[in-house]
C-alpha cells in the first residue's frame, strides 16, 4: 500500500521545479555504460558502405573497423556486436560458412583483439541466418527448422568464435536446448569464463526488415520464422524460455525487439533478477530516424525511448544509436 498525502499539503510539482532537483530524484538514468554498438561487416578492402534502409548505419570492411572501434572506445561504449554481410557464393543450405575460421566474423574478432586487446568487449551472434541460402536460422527439413541438427552446428560455431577471442557468445537462433549444449562445449574446451548472452525471448517480429537487408537475408527468406521464434501475442511464455536458458547456463538474457516488449522486459527482470538486455532493433531505429529527419518528432525521442528500456528493467541496450547518443551524453 502506498501512503500518500493530499493537496494542498502535498504538491508533487515541488520536486519538479528546478533542473537540479529533477536530477537528484531521477529514478532511471542513461549512460554510455548502458550501450552495445552493433557493427555490420563486409568483404573487401577500404569499404564503408551505407545501408539504405538504416540511415546513418554502414557496413565496414575489416581494415576499416578501426574507425568505428576507435570511436566506440573514445565514447566509453563497453562492447560491440558483430554481424556479417555474407556474399551469396559463400551461402549454402547448411550455413557452412559459419564454421569457416576465415569468415568475416572470425577475421573481425582477430583484428579487434590484436589491435585493442581487452579494451572493449566483443559479442557475436550464434545463428545461421546470415550464412544460409534460405535465410533461416537453422537446417530446414520439409519447411521446418530442425532443432537438434541445428544445435550440432551452433555448438561448433560458438566454440570457433570463442577460439578466435569472442568475449560474449550470443545464441540468437531460438532453438530449444542450445544454451546448455554451448555451455558444455565451451567448458569442455577451457572457456569456462566466456559469457553466454542468450536471446532467450526473441519474437517473430515485423521490426526486423532493415536488419535482414543489412546482413543480406531478406530477399532469401521465402517464409516466416514463426515455428521457432516467439508469438508476439504471448508474454508468460517468455518466463518459460528464460527459466530454461538460466538452468542451462545463460549469464545474461536478451529480450528482442525492445520497445514493443517493455512489459516482457519488466516481467523477466521482476521474476528472475538476472541481467536483462534489450535490443532496439533495426525497425525501431529506422522508424525513429526517419521520423526525426522528417520533422515528425525531435531528436530527444531517442533518449526518451532508451530510458524506457532502463525503466522497464534492462541492464544494457543493443542500439544503433549507441555512438550518436553516447556523444550527446558525454
Amino acid at each position: 500500500m502506498i501512503i500518500t498525502g493530499k493537496y494542498p499539503n502535498l504538491r508533487l510539482r515541488r520536486n519538479r521545479k528546478q533542473d537540479w532537483t529533477r536530477r537528484l530524484l531521477e529514478e532511471s538514468t542513461l549512460s554510455t555504460n548502458d550501450f552495445i554498438l552493433p557493427i555490420f561487416l563486409i568483404d573487401g578492402k577500404n569499404k564503408i558502405q551505407p545501408i539504405k534502409t538504416m540511415p546513418g548505419v554502414y557496413r565496414y570492411s575489416i581494415n576499416k573497423l578501426g574507425k568505428v572501434v576507435d570511436k566506440a572506445l573514445s565514447l566509453r561504449i563497453p562492447m560491440v556486436a558483430l554481424f556479417p554481410y555474407i556474399q551469396s557464393k559463400s551461402k549454402d543450405k547448411d550455413g557452412s560458412e559459419a564454421l569457416n575460421e576465415n569468415n568475416l566474423v572470425c577475421k573481425a574478432i582477430r583484428y579487434i583483439k590484436k589491435k585493442y586487446k581487452n579494451q572493449i568487449g566483443i559479442m557475436c551472434d550464434v545463428a545461421l541466418d546470415p550464412y544460409t541460402s534460405h535465410g533461416h536460422d537453422g537446417i530446414i527439413k520439409s519447411g521446418y527448422v530442425e532443432n537438434d541438427k541445428t544445435i550440432e552446428i551452433l555448438t561448433k560455431q560458438a566454440l570457433l568464435q570463442a577460439e578466435m577471442g569472442c568475449d560474449v557468445i550470443a545464441p540468437s537462433d531460438m532453438m530449444d536446448g542450445r544454451v546448455g549444449k554451448i555451455r558444455k562445449i565451451l567448458d569442455k574446451n577451457g572457456y569456462q569464463l566466456i559469457q553466454i548472452l542468450s536471446y532467450a525471448v526473441k519474437y517473430a517480429s515485423n521490426y526486423y526488415g532493415p536488419f535482414r537487408d543489412a546482413v543480406g537475408s531478406k530477399n532469401l527468406l521465402k517464409s516466416d520464422k514463426k515455428n521457432y521464434q516467439m508469438d508476439f501475442k504471448n508474454s508468460i511464455e517468455s518466463l518459460r524460455e528464460v527459466a530454461l536458458d538460466i538452468k542451462e547456463g545463460a549469464d545474461i538474457v536478451m529480450v528482442k525487439p525492445g520497445l514493443p516488449y517493455l512489459d516482457v522486459i519488466k516481467i523477466v527482470k521482476d521474476n528472475f533478477k538476472i541481467p536483462v538486455f534489450a535490443y532496439q532493433v533495426s525497425g525501431e531505429y529506422s522508424l525513429l530516424t526517419n521520423g526525426i529527419r522528417k520533422g515528425l518528432i525531435n531528436k530527444d525521442a531517442i533518449v526518451e525511448t532508451l530510458v524506457s528500456f532502463k525503466r522497464a528493467g534492462a541492464s544494457a541496450i543493443v542500439t544503433y544509436f549507441a555512438d550518436q547518443i553516447s556523444k550527446d551524453l558525454k
